[in-house]
């Protein structure tokens, strides 16, 4: 029989590239994304007792990653967004369920647009471009599907100006 600690740690090795999407949405700085991501496994064992559907665990982590990245945002007033320079992202492969894959100009331009977009909608682009159903997207974020489909609508064409320029 598994102990919860190896569950924990099989679950976390599986979806850890949520986490990873995460915090490239939200965090420029490497030393950042490593802190939240840190702060993200802490939350995610605190919660881990209460997490009774584990038919979805995708959307248990990308909740509690979202939410622990925004109140971190918050809580740190003095967090600065730099501009996104070679240093800000060193980090050339990004792990993913699937695999690696290389970070290339294109996926460089469309982080930076995202990072235009206020925190929600910033969220719910990511959980759009990970090809989640508006139901999903608006389970995750606590909202209604009519807002989700409002939002990505709006973020869509604030994405599409900032793209053309």
């Amino acid at each position: 029989m598994k102990s919860i600690q190896e569950d924990f740690l099989k679950i976390v090795s599986d979806y850890q590239g949520i986490i990873h999407k995460v915090n490239l949405i939200y965090f420029r700085v490497i030393v950042d994304r490593e802190d939240n991501f840190q702060e993200i496994l802490l939350q995610l064992w605190r919660s881990f007792p209460q997490l009774k559907d584990r038919t979805k665990i995708g959307s248990w982590i990308y909740t509690v990653a979202i939410n622990t990245s925004i109140s971190k945002i918050r809580k740190d007033s003095k967090l600065v967004f730099q501009e996104l320079t070679d240093s800000a992202l060193e980090m050339s492969l990004i792990e993913d369920n699937a695999g690696s894959f290389e970070v290339d100009f294109n996926f460089q331009k469309l982080i930076e647009a995202l990072h235009q977009l206020n925190q929600i909608d910033r969220s719910i682009m990511l959980l759009y471009l990970e090809e989640l159903d508006y139901n999903e997207i608006a389970e995750i974020m606590g909202i209604t599907s009519t807002n989700v489909g409002v939002r990505i609508n709006r973020s869509k064409k604030q994405l599409k100006k900032y793209l053309n320029k």
